[in-house]
């Protein structure tokens, strides 16, 4: 099982040059391989391949010595990006590939770590071109078990994004503690337990900050030094919700993992509901995909099982006789009719998920 895992480095000024160089190099070389095939096309009636850019890459490195600041490794994920890219475009999982610019091309990739090599040194890693940069190693891991290091500039701060190889846990035998889990805008998660995580709204809290800052940077001058400033801050204040959330989430997902062996969730289509206006802003904060996401690694990791049931009337059934009723969007309380049960409209879906989930895991 391969998880990834982001730490924040912070390289001197020197090193922060030469990383700004090998973005511009790997950009320089994005665009001219993609520039390359458009124009291969459209004289020989095919593409050119990975294969076939990777062996003209020593005679460009040769024409452009300028390459040579970079390592092979990453010049050459380079040129996987953009086959991946045509790949992604042919099987319609993507836009056509587009050239880059420096707000859009931020992350260079070395495809083989090894752990003498980059941690041998203790608080620092070592990056090939660059030296050995400090490394806030909030969390630990095993420098055997990473296979590939992402350098990456996001908002003004430096990160290594380590793809690591971790052993899970065999499946258990049977599921001694099972939960359904029914997620929403006003509580983030609600479980059949009886569970409830409440949504911290990070975005609307800082709203008022947020339309303060972007007034201030529509007033400046564009291309002047305060613009760049006002920019920063502003960048600064979406790191931070940005970071509130991922936080709030991982200790969400940890807790629901650690105490269930059995976690089964909604398989939603956000990006069907994202279309309602009224409702995208809330739902893109509260970052159920995120969430899901996080649930399903963390159960692959520690062993335990994840299961995603489709959400159809998972509301509108009532988790104790099985019969339908109707309610909209407003009403709060499952009332139901036949049988007299009434319960949180969201715990009820959440029962309801849960047996759909046993179901489908047997």
């Amino acid at each position: 099982m391969i998880i990834t895992r982001r730490y924040n480095i912070k390289p001197t000024k020197e090193q922060e040059e030469k990383l700004f160089t090998t973005l511009y190099l790997c950009r320089k070389l994005y665009n001219y391989t993609l520039e390359q095939r458009q124009k291969y096309y459209k004289d020989n009636g095919k593409g050119l391949t990975y294969t076939q850019q990777q062996n003209q890459l020593p005679l460009l490195k040769k024409a452009n010595p300028e390459y040579k600041q970079v390592q092979s490794q990453a010049l050459q994920n380079v040129l996987r990006r953009v086959d991946t890219a045509y790949k992604n475009f042919f099987e319609k999982r993507a836009g056509y590939p587009k050239f880059k610019d420096k707000f859009h091309y931020t992350s260079f990739t070395i495809t083989q770590a090894e752990a003498e090599r980059n941690f041998g040194k203790k608080g620092y890693i070592y990056i090939s071109k660059i030296g050995y940069v400090k490394l806030n190693q909030h969390r630990n891991f095993q420098p055997t078990k990473v296979k590939t290091i992402n350098v990456k500039y996001h908002k003004n701060k430096w990160y290594v994004n380590l793809s690591m190889e971790v052993d899970g846990a065999n499946l258990i035998a049977r599921f001694d503690n099972c939960v359904g889990i029914d997620m929403g805008i006003k509580d983030i998660v609600i479980t059949s337990n009886g569970e409830v995580y409440k949504n911290p709204k990070w975005l609307q809290k800082s709203e008022k900050k947020i339309i303060k800052v972007q007034r201030k940077l529509s007033k400046k001058k564009k291309g002047s030094k305060n613009r760049l400033k006002a920019k920063k801050k502003l960048q600064n204040l979406h790191e931070k919700i940005s970071n509130q959330r991922r936080d709030y989430l991982h200790k969400v997902s940890y807790n629901i993992v650690q105490d269930n062996d059995l976690i089964c969730i909604e398989e939603l289509q956000t990006s069907n509901m994202m279309k309602n206006h009224k409702l995208a802003k809330s739902i893109a904060n509260v970052s159920w995909n995120r969430l899901s996401l996080y649930l399903e690694y963390k159960t692959e990791l520690y062993g335990k099982v994840f299961v995603k049931v489709d959400p159809k009337n998972t509301t509108q059934i009532c988790s104790r006789c099985g019969k339908i009723v109707k309610k909209g969007l407003s009403e709060r309380r499952h009332v139901c009719p036949y049988c007299g049960l009434v319960l949180d409209r969201d715990y009820n879906a959440a029962i309801n998920i849960l047996k759909k989930g046993i179901k489908l895991a047997g």
